[in-house]
């Protein structure tokens, strides 16, 4: 059986991709499969993984027709994962040599459906160790133990599915595939859903992923329409964690991130294009609009002045003919 698949979707990035093949390969194992996904690809990409293909151990090579996004190429490989664990990569980030066997052997000893693990951020030159917002380490906890407070940055903020590793059983259960179609923050509803509905967890101190930020073709990087889907992310996150059977204890953490990514945006509108920075406005006044209202009042009377005065003045703001409150 295969003990670990790792799924890496690619999109435009020969200039990384080598780096990541060859950290690859220096995490090969008899046992492991690399789903690398090509997510119509129309640079180099293509070719640079059809060389791999026949030079990495276990590797296994899927290409889009249709470019579909991180969500849907992350999906594509959980479909085809044989592991008895997943873990995911970018396709442009690396791993340190080894990384995998160790993160494998960390989760088989503690026995917890997944493991959260820190990982190390590179900018240009830059490196800075970020780690899981979760003070116990090596101790198996129930998830949603993990979501609150709301004030504080927990492991529902730390939104990498790279940084960690997941039993298959989540698969079985279907909570480790992602929201088809979403373009950013698709980490999101995931991360909360995980948490939400999984059995057991734990946080260690390993470090092994260096994720690189900067990058000029990333979504982070560009200020077009795309970016607006963390709405459409956070959206999915309200709903269903208002069906939950303790919303009223989980809903002020969701409200309250929702409004602090929103404000985030709005405080760097400059970066989008003109008529993406008009969407980004109305669409966030009728996101704050559909928000449970009491709980919305709480979160801006606990944030910073600036910040709530930002929101407060946006959730007046009258809504366009069409769009719903």
């Amino acid at each position: 059986m295969v003990k670990l698949s790792v799924i890496v979707p690619f999109y435009n990035v020969q200039q990384y991709a080598p780096d990541t093949l060859r950290s690859l390969r220096a995490n090969a194992r008899e046992d492991f499969e690399f789903i690398l996904v090509d997510d119509c690809s129309r640079d180099g990409t293509p070719e640079i993984l059809a060389r791999v293909e026949r030079e990495l151990p276990g590797a296994v090579h899927v290409r889009h027709e249709k470019n579909g996004g991180l969500a849907t190429a992350r999906n594509t490989g959980i479909d085809r994962a044989r592991g008895e664990y997943l873990t995911f990569l970018d396709g442009d980030d690396w791993l340190a040599p080894g990384y995998y066997p160790r993160l494998v052997a960390a989760i088989e000893e503690l026995g917890c459906d997944f493991l959260r693990t820190d990982h190390v951020q590179c900018t240009a030159r830059a490196r800075a160790v970020h780690r899981v917002p979760h003070g116990r380490r090596n101790v198996v906890m129930t998830p949603r133990e993990a979501i609150l407070p709301a004030d504080r940055s927990t492991s529902v903020d730390y939104a990498y599915a790279w940084a960690g590793i997941y039993h298959r059983r989540l698969v079985d259960k279907g909570v480790l595939h992602f929201t088809d179609g979403l373009r950013t923050a698709e980490d999101r509803p995931w991360i909360w859903k995980l948490h939400r509905e999984a059995d057991s967890f734990a946080a260690v101190s390993l470090l092994g992923v260096f994720y690189r930020r900067g990058v000029a073709s990333s979504l982070t990087q560009i200020g077009d329409v795309r970016q607006l889907d963390f709405i459409r992310a956070f959206d999915q996150v309200i709903e269903e964690t208002a069906q939950d059977q303790e919303a009223d204890k989980l809903l002020p953490k969701a409200v309250r991130t929702y409004c602090a990514i929103i404000s985030h945006h709005l405080g760097s509108i400059e970066r989008f294009e003109p008529a993406v920075a008009k969407k980004l406005k109305s669409m966030s006044a009728a996101a704050l609009r559909r928000m449970p209202q009491n709980v919305l009042d709480e979160a801006l009377d606990s944030m910073d002045i600036q910040r709530a005065t930002r929101l407060r003045r946006l959730r007046r703001r009258p809504a366009p003919a069409g769009v719903a409150a």
